[in-house]
């Protein structure tokens, strides 16, 4: 959820329009600076005392039921409590042969006070992962341990059990001692070479054949300064900030069933670097943060965390925008985001006026300069990804409508409000000291006014909701959809976090972008998608949410989605189908999809998305019941759909060609499955590199298949 939940954007709406006429021609022509100073003419209960005493009509409190119940999974930091859920968690991951995550998980038990009367427990898995590691020393040393342990306790019957186990383990010791396993040779079988990469001395992270160029027209822009083929990359960035979306529960698969255990993305990524995670290691103080060591939950903390720690609900309320800004500010540091706004208040006019608002604060760009007077530059003209780079994007004030700007005002406002009410002033200014960082913050009555630093984090805090209405990039992740029986595997891009990329923000949107964007945790990586020809601007495709294309195929295929009744309805029929095949019941969903077909040939076109999907879902559940044939004919279809809308190289029908020879490679359809893979191989590779997942998948295939005798693939 980008913006604030529909309840806080409903209460907004109504106050603006209760708003005398005059004032509300003042606040739409108002600065960011005026904007902000402008909540100090409304009475307080109007305003901010709806979302900050929790009255807007049950949003909050919904947010903080999410919050309460994930800290209800953790007790208080070094009770008994905490140290078995580790304890616990450990032996699972040594089932799961995740043997140096075990020793992780056992030393936070023992480091959380473990019980003394249960310690052989740990002690005996402890030592069973040493030796699995081959660390036979240290799990001899653990097994004396044990030994004497074991001797003084009196009562000998409850270590039966245990006494049978160690036994077992001292004698797998002997055995490793006296036959040692050889060293594991490292596979690097199917990796490809590592890629020549040359960087940019004028754009950080981006490859020496970029060049930043502008002009008023299209803004700062990169352009090809040489030929560029595909599958090129072109440019590396870390995002400068990027927050985890929640989204949607997802169930997880086991056996015949799906547990519907609530976890989100925000239980399975870590909060900091997007990693998946094996063993959280939760935020003590909210527990809804998780990160996956410890070393990132304590950086997350000092950057910006011991901020936003008590703000769970109110950050959840407003909105993913509204928390990125948030973080961008803490990451930035107060000096830098003062010096910023300080200068940016003597350009505010011209940031509103269309014709110049790709100028820099102080003069237009000197044609004969270079890159130095274009806006995000440093003094020696290089564009980085910094936060003075993140600071100078085009914020579009001019397309945003005065009701809009008055709802994210006072979003920014409540969170800052609530800063100065409980006591955080000083951590977001950077006066705290080290030894403050860990205690906890208690709620200071202040008054009704922000202080003049407060000010300017919300003024700062404005500009990056507005930034994000067409600069924010959806960081994605290919997640497995559906159920299935593992022979072919749906997955589908789908939102992980909401970040800002400096760098990656210069390229311009087109509906047919010549570039390609993947993602490694918070890394993006753009390679070029097809040729791009010297002089050439590299292009970009936005999200649909977007503000900036004006496109009018975007804007009326989006309208058409958004306003026909009949296609929303369509859509839920297909969803209920596919509830259906959850539980095993395909052949009903076989009917429901055929007759969702029938009614989509009434109003869709046969090449609609829409009808591809359909096809896509049909063959997904002919491959559930092993009726490869009959889902290769739909999967075909599909592609073909997909093909016409995205073109032949595009990484949406990479990936259903991906799916088409998981199907071919089941059903024994040799010659036409290596062919897939060929192709399949070809655009994955222009889009996500050759060492992808994929790639690798699609290349065991081809090996797998290969190898078989002669003779049968004469046949095939």
């Amino acid at each position: 959820m980008a913006l604030p939940v529909a309840e806080w954007q409903g209460r907004t709406s109504r106050l603006w329009a209760a708003l005398d006429p005059a004032l509300r021609e003042r606040l739409a022509a108002a600065s960011l600076q005026d904007a902000v100073r402008s909540h100090e003419g409304f009475p307080k209960e109007e305003i901010l005392q709806v979302l900050l005493r929790g009255s807007c009509e049950g949003s909050p409190e919904a947010a903080a039921v999410l919050w309460s119940l994930q800290a209800a999974s953790h007790e208080a930091p070094g009770s008994p409590e905490v140290s078995v859920c580790f304890a616990n968690r450990s032996a699972a991951l040594l089932h799961l042969g995740h043997f140096e995550v075990c020793l992780e998980d056992i030393a936070r038990a023992e480091s959380h006070g473990y019980p003394d009367r249960l310690l052989p427990k740990i002690l005996l898995r402890k030592a069973e992962c040493l030796l699995c590691l081959g660390r036979l020393q240290d799990a001899q040393d653990i097994l004396r341990v044990l030994e004497s342990k074991i001797a003084l306790e009196r009562v000998m019957t409850t270590h039966l059990t245990r006494l049978k186990k160690l036994s077992q383990l001292k004698v797998k010791l002997c055995e490793k001692e006296r036959c040692p396993e050889p060293a594991r040779e490292a596979r690097g079988g199917i990796q490809g070479k590592s890629e020549i990469w040359e960087e940019n001395n004028n754009i950080s992270g981006a490859s020496s054949s970029l060049s930043l160029s502008f002009d008023a027209e299209r803004g700062r822009h990169l352009v090809a300064s040489q030929d560029i083929v595909p599958g090129q990359s072109l440019l590396k960035e870390e995002a400068f900030v990027s927050v985890l979306c929640p989204g949607e529960s997802l169930p997880l698969q086991g056996g015949e069933a799906a547990w519907d255990t609530g976890a989100t993305n925000a239980d399975l990524y870590c909060h900091r670097c997007l990693r998946q995670l094996l063993a959280s290691v939760p935020c003590q103080g909210c527990s809804y943060a998780k990160y996956c060591s410890q070393d990132c939950a304590d950086v997350a903390w000092q950057q910006y965390h011991r901020t936003e720690c008590s703000l769970g609900a109110l950050l959840l309320t407003l909105g993913v925008f509204c928390h990125v800004a948030l973080r961008t500010v803490l990451l930035a540091g107060f000096a830098e985001v003062s010096r910023l706004v300080g200068c940016s208040h003597s350009g505010d006019k011209d940031l509103q006026n269309p014709e110049a608002r790709c100028k820099p604060l102080s003069e237009a760009p000197d044609a004969g300069a270079g890159t130095r007077g274009i806006p995000g530059c440093d003094s020696n003209g290089r564009y980085q990804s910094s936060y003075q780079a993140l600071f100078h994007l085009l914020s579009h004030t001019e397309q945003h409508s005065a009701e809009h700007k008055f709802l994210c005002t006072l979003s920014v406002v409540a969170i800052c409000k609530q800063l100065q009410a409980a006591g955080l002033e000083a951590a977001v200014l950077n006066q705290e000291s080290r030894q403050q960082w860990s205690e906890p913050k208690t709620c200071e009555k202040t008054s009704d006014e922000l202080s003049p630093e407060l000010k300017t984090v919300a003024e700062a805090m404005l500009r990056h909701v507005l930034q994000l209405q067409c600069n924010a990039q959806a960081i994605t992740v290919m997640q497995e959809l559906g159920p299935g029986d593992g022979a072919v595997v749906n997955k589908k891009p789908v939102r992980l976090a909401t970040a800002f990329f400096p760098v990656l923000s210069l390229l311009n949107h087109s509906c047919c972008p010549n570039t390609s964007v993947s993602f490694s945790g918070t890394a993006a990586t753009v390679r070029a998608s097809q040729p791009v020809p010297r002089g050439q601007e590299v292009l970009h495709c936005y999200e649909e949410d977007t503000l900036c294309c004006s496109n009018e195929a975007c804007a009326t295929s989006a309208s058409r989605e958004n306003l026909s009744c009949r296609l929303q309805d369509l859509q839920q029929q297909i969803k209920k189908a596919l509830d259906l095949l959850r539980v095993g019941k395909a052949d009903q969903v076989i009917k429901m999809l055929l007759k969702c077909q029938m009614d989509a040939g009434n109003f869709l076109s046969p090449e609609h998305l829409l009808m591809g999907e359909m096809e896509d879902h049909l063959a997904q559940v002919y491959a559930t019941l092993g009726k490869w044939q009959e889902a290769a004919r739909h999967l075909k279809k599909s592609i073909e759909i997909v093909e016409m809308h995205h073109g032949p190289s595009s990484v949406e029908t990479g990936h259903e060609l991906f799916k088409l020879a998981q199907v071919l490679f089941n059903g024994f359809a040799v010659s036409e499955a290596l062919s897939t893979i060929q192709r399949a191989e070809g655009i994955l590779s222009v889009h996500f590199g050759p060492q992808s997942a994929q790639i690798q998948e699609l290349q065991e295939m081809k090996a797998c298949l290969s190898e078989l005798p002669r003779n049968i693939l004469q046949r095939t």
